[in-house]
């Protein structure tokens, strides 16, 4: 008996050693992710993206309850903020195609939203990156046009077009973005063809801010008009400015004004389709 009982008690010791080697190897590999994921939160690279993405995306959320406020519902609010969140993402994404360290989206509630980017782009980039925002930001709105074809909504009661009131407010928010003057990008555009473009866009601006009178948003763009364009206006009047220092070759100045009526017209036609009346 004793014999056969010997053998038994190194298995057991065995045992014993291979649950703690086990024990060990699993403590090691925890320790070796939790390693690695410290490496990653605390590395230099991440330090310095972590707070641009929470100022970026913390300015998208203010945004939302800022216009849910202004609009009366979240839903509308958010389809504005995603509008504008892809009109952005153009700008940002054709001057990191560029080679240029655009900076995300930032948006400023109440204001609408804006890429900055350093001033390393030749005059065609510059005018490139002005139209691309525009472009994507139409694009979105034809895609939610079409899916509400899809849906079938031309055919359902006004208040059930949901689709088609997103298409609209991207059609309306990129065809007003247009609008010749600074600082919108039609402001950047028309200085690309012609500065003198500027005068239409502070005409149309004033009679954007005479005919909804009182609303905030006719005073929050009359503010804008009188800091940005207006003075720029004034400059160019004096000499201060030459309205064809762009930069542009004349055939880039040719393209830019076809593709910049191009859009305009999608522009319109689109929010002239997809306008619903608000049902009282």
């Amino acid at each position: 008996m004793h014999d056969d009982e010997r053998p038994q008690q190194p298995k057991q010791t065995n045992g014993r050693m291979g649950a703690a080697g086990g024990i060990l190897v699993a403590l090691g590999l925890a320790l070796a992710k939790f390693k690695t994921l410290l490496a990653v939160l605390f590395s230099f690279k991440w330090l310095i993206l972590a707070p641009k993405l929470l100022l970026s995306f913390g300015s998208m959320f203010l945004s939302v309850w800022l216009y849910a406020q202004w609009f009366g519902g979240w839903k509308i609010a958010v389809v504005f903020v995603l509008m504008i969140l892809v009109h952005e993402l153009g700008h940002f994404l054709t001057w990191r195609n560029y080679g240029v360290k655009a900076a995300l989206p930032l948006f400023i509630p109440g204001f609408g939203a804006f890429v900055s980017a350093p001033a390393t782009g030749t005059p065609a980039q510059n005018v490139a990156a002005a139209l691309a925002g525009p472009a994507f930001g139409i694009a979105a709105a034809a895609v939610c046009w079409g899916y509400a074809f899809f849906l079938g909504e031309p055919g359902l009661a006004p208040q059930m077009r949901f689709w088609t009131g997103c298409a609209y407010i991207g059609f309306f928010i990129n065809l007003f973005n247009l609008i010749p003057t600074p600082p919108f990008d039609g402001g950047a555009i028309a200085w690309a063809i012609d500065g003198r473009l500027w005068i239409v866009g502070i005409a149309l601006l004033g009679a954007f801010v005479l005919f909804f009178g009182h609303s905030v948003f006719a005073i929050v763009i009359l503010l804008l008009m009188l800091v940005t364009a207006v003075p720029r206006v004034i400059a160019m009047f004096r000499g201060e400015l030459d309205p064809h220092g762009s930069g542009l070759l004349p055939v880039q100045r040719w393209l830019t004004f076809a593709a910049y009526i191009g859009l305009m017209l999608i522009a319109v036609g689109g929010a002239a389709a997809t306008f619903v009346e608000r049902q009282s």
